[in-house]
């Protein structure tokens, strides 16, 4: 079955996009993961994969044409697939005729029969429909992580609708009209699938909430009278927890009888299994925060101390371990998924290959204290190896490449990703044109992007793009490791911490200052003597930082 892809939403505020390239064209093979486009926003020129497998059919625009978020971008099917109804937005309208036939064959399915076909329904066309927009370059999916309005709240254009928890960061989501919220589409903590129903905003009364759910579904909406029952019943149980609900303790909860919490905190203490009822807040209005979970401590449970266990140690010298063997399962995050995926990837079908080198740093820490008395932004040794990297992709743009599958794609500007470890696992946020910015701009910006990244509050362009990336573990007394290529770079360097080793120096011996680097490279993109001579010049940029500024 053809498979329609939507224009996705690639930023908070982008309400179209431009086709800057197709790297297929209709007739074309395409596989799940293969570049299919790259679609300019108004933030950046973002990359866009294919979700499936199959033939491209149909293209909705050509290179330079413009489409608003949700139009028909493509479709991918079979060969010879007819797919003249997602053409003409009919969707799966071909399947109305044949459900004439089916109601003359079986009189008794006529009435449902008679109802509208809400199949055929075109919820990407239909204004008051909000579908899951694709927040990242890899999201596939989106987990509600709060929503800021429930049904029948007023909402304006412009007012934040919810918080969606991508692969890489919760963003916020902004109404793109007036009206009510007529549906939710899934509970807090509940993922959707991109370009599934989210929400219904639109005028009550005039808006048919049921055929638009159902058409979500591929169902039609005249519901057979024997649900009925089925729908009593599932109600029983949910009446139960309701009251279940009601009976808890009350700590932070605000007029309509919810606890009031940050959806950090609540995330938080979701993972840590901790009853946020138990909680008290410190926040406005007793709000529970991040720190509320972080410092909360459950009370112990009554200890079982009997006179006989506390005479044991006489009777026994020998102390009895009553030990318990058990473990923990964490639910895997939206973003330690994609690192999984994406890193097992890279890892399983790149062949990697390792070079390491030693390099001097004894002019960098002379250099660098007077460096930071003329800079606004304080310089870490990290950010002269991102200017120092920078330049030595501009000499080897071998190195600043993709593998493309039947050709190598060498990049004419420099984005060096700059890895950043945070709580739910692993963020590469991009400083872009590297090579041309100053030393302190580089640590302003890198110091900017990581703060933001550790408050997932990174946007998409600022953590895409990367053509180069860097791995910096010296902080941690890691002395030399190797990492695992972040695609689509066919590189990445692994930094180590700077250590004081004794050398000869002249007729006797010194203390001089060495680290690690080690390149993890894609060996069909880079050779080894590409690589190693990419090192060469990263050394000769470190061991003399004054060859940087000029």
């Amino acid at each position: 079955m053809a498979e329609v892809i939507l224009m996705p939403r690639l930023s908070d505020t982008m309400t179209e996009g431009v086709i800057a390239a197709w790297h297929k064209k209709v007739g074309d093979p395409v596989k799940k993961g293969d570049l299919l486009a790259e679609i300019e926003t108004d933030k950046a020129t973002m990359e866009l994969e294919s979700y499936k497998d199959g033939i491209l059919l149909h293209v909705g625009a050509d290179k330079g044409g413009k489409l608003q978020v949700n139009d028909l971008l493509a479709i991918i099917g079979q060969a010879g697939e007819d797919i003249s109804a997602h053409v003409n937005g009919g969707g799966a309208a071909a399947a109305a005729p044949q459900a004439a036939p089916a109601a003359e064959a079986a009189p008794a399915a006529q009435p449902a029969a008679q109802q509208p076909a809400t199949a055929a329904l075109d919820l990407s066309k239909m204004e008051e429909v909000v579908l899951m927009p694709r927040l990242s370059d890899t999201m596939t999916e989106g987990v509600i992580a709060a929503w800021h309005k429930k049904v029948g709240d007023d909402v304006k254009k412009g007012d934040l609708l919810a918080e969606i928890e991508t692969d890489k960061a919760t963003m916020e989501l902004e109404s793109y009209k007036n009206g009510k919220v007529l549906f939710l589409g899934a509970d807090k903590g509940q993922k959707i699938a991109v370009n599934d129903l989210l929400c219904v905003i639109g005028e009550e009364g005039k808006v048919d909430v049921q055929a638009i759910v159902a058409a979500s579904k591929g169902e039609a909406t005249a519901a057979p009278a024997a649900s009925a029952p089925a729908a009593s019943q599932a109600a029983a149980p949910a009446a139960t927890a309701t009251q279940q609900a009601a009976t808890a303790p009350a700590a932070s909860l605000n007029g309509d009888g919810r606890i009031k919490a940050s959806p950090l905190a609540k995330k938080i203490a979701a993972d840590k299994g901790i009853d946020l009822a138990q909680v008290p807040g410190t926040g406005d209005g007793g709000r529970i925060t991040r720190n509320d979970i972080e410092n909360f401590k459950p009370q112990a449970a009554p200890a079982a101390a009997p006179q006989a266990a506390a005479e044991a140690p006489k009777a026994a010298p020998v102390p009895v371990v009553a030990g318990e063997e058990g473990y923990q399962d964490i639910n895997l995050s939206q973003m330690r998924k994609v690192i999984a995926k994406r890193l097992g990837e890279s890892k399983f079908s790149a062949p990697h290959f390792y070079l390491t080198m030693e390099i001097n740093m004894d002019k960098a820490m002379e250099a660098r204290p007077a460096m930071n008395e003329v800079s606004a932004a304080k310089i870490s040794f990290n950010d002269m190896v991102v200017k120092a990297a920078a330049m030595a992709l501009r000499k080897h743009p071998a190195v600043n490449s993709s593998w493309m599958g039947d050709y190598i794609r060498q990049y004419n500007h420099v984005h060096v990703g700059v890895a950043v470890a945070i709580e739910d696992g692993l963020i590469v946020p991009v400083v872009r044109f590297a090579d041309q910015k100053p030393l302190s701009a580089i640590a302003a910006e890198t110091k900017e992007l990581a703060g933001k990244a550790k408050a997932k509050k990174l946007q998409p362009n600022e953590f895409s793009g990367n053509t180069f990336t860097i791995s910096n573990l010296g902080m941690m007394d890691i002395e030399e490791f190797t990492a695992i290529i972040n695609p689509p770079d066919s590189a990445i360097l692994a930094v180590g911490r700077i250590k004081e080793v004794v050398v000869r120096k002249g007729d006797g011996f010194g203390v001089t200052n060495v680290m690690k680097v080690t390149l993890s490279a894609d060996h069909r993109s880079v050779d080894g003597a590409v690589g190693a001579a990419f090192l060469q010049t990263l050394k000769r940029f470190l061991e003399n930082p004054v060859t940087m500024l000029v």
